[in-house]
C-alpha cells in the first residue's frame, strides 16, 4: 500500500456510510444519557467512601459483558447473514427496554443486573460497527479516514446529549434521563434496518484466519493499545476521585470532561492526515510517546489546568491511535471474521481499562504524582513499540535477504 496515497472521500457521502453513521450517533447519543443516569446514581450523590465500592462494582461490570461479546455475539455476528445489520438493532431494541425497567429501579440493587444487559448490549454494538466499517466503503485507503468521521460524529453525539442529560437529570431526575434514553435507543432501531447487509454469511474461521490475528504487527499493535486502554481508564477515574477528595466544584469536573472531548476531537481530525504520509503503525506509536512530553509539565506544574492538559493530552492520543488500530485490523485481518476478531481486542482492552480504574480508585498518590505515573507508561510503552515495529520478524527477515542477494524467487 502506498503510504502517500491521498483517501478518496467518496465512501463517506456514499449512502451506507450515511446510514451506518446515523444509527451510530443515535446509539451514542443514548448511551450518553444511559452513563449520565448511572454516574449520578453510583458516584455524584456519594460521599467519597461511599462511592469507592460503588465504582469498584460499577468497574467489573463494565468487564463482565466480554464474556458473552466475545464467544457469544462475536461469531453471531459474523455467522448469520444480514447478522451484522440485526445484531446492532436488536442490541438498541433490548436497551429501549432495559431502560424502562432501570427507570423503575434506580435506588434498588436490579439496577446493578440492569445496567450489566446495558453493557453487554452497548459493547455488542461497538463491536458490530467496527464491522460493518470495511463494508461501507471502496477502498481500503480510506479505512483511517472513515473511522475518524465516525469517531468524530461519536464526539458530535457526546456533546449534544450530554448536555440535554444532564439538564433532564437536573429537573426529572435519572428515571426521566433513562425513559428518554429509552425514546433514542427506538429511534436507534428503526435506523439500524437500513444498516447494510452482508453478501453471504460467513464461513467458519480457518486456521489461517486465526494465525494472521497473531501475526507480529497486530499482536504489537494490539498491546500499545491495550496500554493505552489502561491509561484512559486509570485517568478518568483518577481524575474524578482527586477533584472529589479535594472538595473541587462539580463544574471542574465537568471541564474535565469537556476539555477530554475536545482532545478527542483533536485526535480524531489529526489522524486522517497523518495517514496521508505514514502508516498506521506510526500514527499509534506517536499517540503513545508524543503526549508524555506534556504530562511531564503537567505533572510538574500540577494544579487545575494540569488536569485540563492531562485531560486533553490523554483524550487526543486515545482517540488517534485508537483509529490507527482499527484501521491496521480492519486492513490486514481477515474480512470473514472482522466480528469476532474486534470482539476479541476489545475484550482484552476492556480488561485493562479495568484495571487502570481499580488502580485510580485504590491509587494513593495524589495529582502530581498520578500525572507524572501516566506520563512514564506513555513514554515506555510508545518506545518499545518503536522497536517493535522497527524490528523485523522472523517473517520478514527471509524477504529482506532475499531482496540483498537478488533472490527472483521473492
Amino acid at each position: 500500500m502506498t503510504t502517500n496515497a491521498r483517501p478518496r472521500l467518496e465512501s463517506t457521502t456514499f449512502p451506507p456510510f450515511a446510514r451506518l453513521a446515523l444509527a451510530y450517533a443515535i446509539g451514542v447519543a443514548g448511551d450518553v444519557f444511559v452513563t449520565v443516569s448511572l454516574a449520578d446514581t453510583l458516584f455524584f450523590s456519594a460521599t467519597t467512601s461511599q462511592a469507592r465500592p460503588k465504582v469498584l462494582l460499577y468497574l467489573f461490570l463494565t468487564l463482565a459483558p466480554f464474556a458473552l461479546v466475545a464467544p457469544v455475539f462475536g461469531p453471531l455476528i459474523d455467522r448469520t447473514r444480514g447478522g451484522r445489520r440485526l445484531t446492532f438493532a436488536a442490541a438498541m431494541a433490548a436497551r429501549a427496554v432495559l431502560c424502562l425497567i432501570m427507570a423503575a429501579h434506580v435506588n434498588g440493587l436490579v439496577l446493578y443486573p440492569l445496567a450489566f444487559g446495558a453493557l453487554v448490549l452497548s459493547k455488542t454494538q461497538s463491536v458490530t460497527k467496527s464491522a460493518l466499517v470495511p463494508t461501507v466503503i471502496r477502498h481500503k485507503g480510506e479505512l483511517v479516514l472513515v473511522n475518524s468521521r465516525l469517531a468524530f460524529i461519536s464526539i458530535l453525539a457526546t456533546l449534544v446529549g450530554g448536555p440535554v442529560a444532564a439538564l433532564i437529570l437536573r429537573f426529572g431526575g435519572a428515571p426521566w434521563v433513562l425513559r428518554t434514553a429509552s425514546l433514542i435507543f427506538l429511534v436507534g432501531t428503526l435506523a439500524a434496518f437500513g444498516l447494510p447487509r452482508a453478501d453471504k454469511a460467513a464461513r467458519p474461521e480457518t486456521v489461517s484466519e486465526r494465525e494472521a490475528l497473531h501475526t507480529r504487527s497486530i499482536l504489537a499493535a494490539a498491546t500499545a493499545m491495550a496500554v493505552m486502554r489502561g491509561i484512559v481508564g486509570f485517568f478518568t477515574f483518577f481524575a474524578a476521585f482527586v477533584l472529589k477528595s479535594h472538595g473541587e466544584p462539580a463544574w471542574i469536573y465537568g471541564l474535565v470532561l469537556m476539555m477530554s472531548a475536545v482532545g478527542t476531537a483533536v485526535g480524531t481530525i489529526l489522524a486522517p492526515f497523518l495517514r496521508r504520509r505514514t502508516r498506521e503503525e506510526w500514527i499509534l506509536a506517536g499517540a503513545l510517546v508524543v503526549p508524555s512530553i506534556p504530562l511531564v509539565f503537567a505533572a510538574r506544574a500540577y494544579g487545575r489546568a494540569a488536569l485540563v492538559v492531562a485531560a486533553v493530552a490523554v483524550a487526543a492520543a486515545s482517540a488517534a491511535g485508537r483509529l490507527a488500530f482499527d484501521s491496521l485490523v480492519q486492513r490486514d485481518g481477515a474480512d470473514a471474521v472482522r466480528g469476532r476478531v474486534f470482539a476479541r481486542f476489545e475484550t482484552r482492552f476492556q480488561l485493562v481499562w479495568v484495571l487502570g480504574g481499580v488502580l485510580a480508585v485504590i491509587f494513593p498518590g495524589g495529582g502530581r504524582s498520578g500525572i507524572f505515573l501516566v506520563a512514564l507508561v506513555l513514554l515506555f510503552a510508545g518506545l518499545s513499540y518503536v522497536g517493535a515495529v522497527r524490528r523485523p520478524g522472523p517473517d520478514e527477515r527471509p524477504k529482506q535477504n532475499r531482496a540483498a542477494t537478488g533472490d527472483p524467487s521473492d
